[in-house]
């Protein structure tokens, strides 16, 4: 039976975990200063900039809650917003919560505290448990680290990118896990979860609210991925 301490990484395993994230993270550094100037001409202050980065730590929701940033706050749609854009979470917690199960309560969520797509993604592709759970902690330390060096830099400049999309350079992690899929070669039964969900955000993103898609192309690529025979097993004639 697998133990706590048998759960537990490393410093190895954090370090091994950091450095292989480390790559992907420089392009964070981008988006953080993009964030730290649009924040700043939303009216933010330097410290509240901040504050947000290092606390919310979710890109696409602090860019989201800008658009309603002003003198007064709708405080119910700051939350709606935030609760779709983030809602993928959940999935992606309860899709890593075989290796967290063996850790104690404590250590299981504060694992989860720097969880993001990159590092979930890459965690999900390694080997042991405590290889992951390194790459998830050790990784997200990564992600998290420049995601504040960048935001300090468009706090500190006040100017620069404030429309990466202008450069395509939203479309990084989008690629990253793209080839994070393609790559995998180990089981191809996961492009058909991953295709319902992509055709399902998609008609999202056409009929339905604003950031709707998130929710309902991850509720696709979940109930398609349950409806699937276990890996290895055949269905009966």
């Amino acid at each position: 039976m697998t133990t706590d301490h048998d759960a537990r990484p490393t410093l190895g395993h954090l370090v091994e975990g950091f450095r292989r994230m480390a790559p992907l993270s420089l392009f964070v550094i981008v988006f953080g200063l993009a964030f730290g100037v649009a924040a700043l001409q939303q009216g933010l202050s330097a410290v509240e900039t901040l504050l947000m980065s290092g606390l919310v730590f979710a890109g696409a929701a602090q860019f989201a809650t800008l658009e309603l940033w002003g003198d007064t706050i709708p405080l119910l749609p700051l939350v709606a917003i935030t609760l779709a854009i983030n809602a993928r979470h959940l999935l992606m917690g309860a899709a890593f919560y075989p290796h967290l199960r063996d850790l104690s309560s404590g250590r299981r969520y504060a694992s989860l505290l720097l969880l993001s797509d990159a590092n979930w993604a890459m965690a999900m592709t390694a080997g042991s448990t405590p290889a992951r759970l390194g790459i998830l902690v050790g990784g997200g330390l990564a992600l998290w680290s420049t995601w504040m060096i960048g935001t300090g830099l468009g706090v500190a400049f006040g100017s620069g990118i404030s429309e990466p999309d202008r450069f395509g350079l939203d479309a990084i992690m989008g690629c990253f896990l793209l080839a994070m899929l393609v790559g995998d070669k180990r089981d191809l039964g996961v492009l058909l979860p991953w295709g319902a969900a992509a055709l399902a955000a998609l008609a999202a993103m056409a009929w339905l609210p604003p950031h709707a898609h998130v929710i309902v192309g991850a509720l696709a690529g979940g109930v398609v991925g349950l409806l699937l025979p276990p890996a290895g097993k055949e269905t009966a004639p």
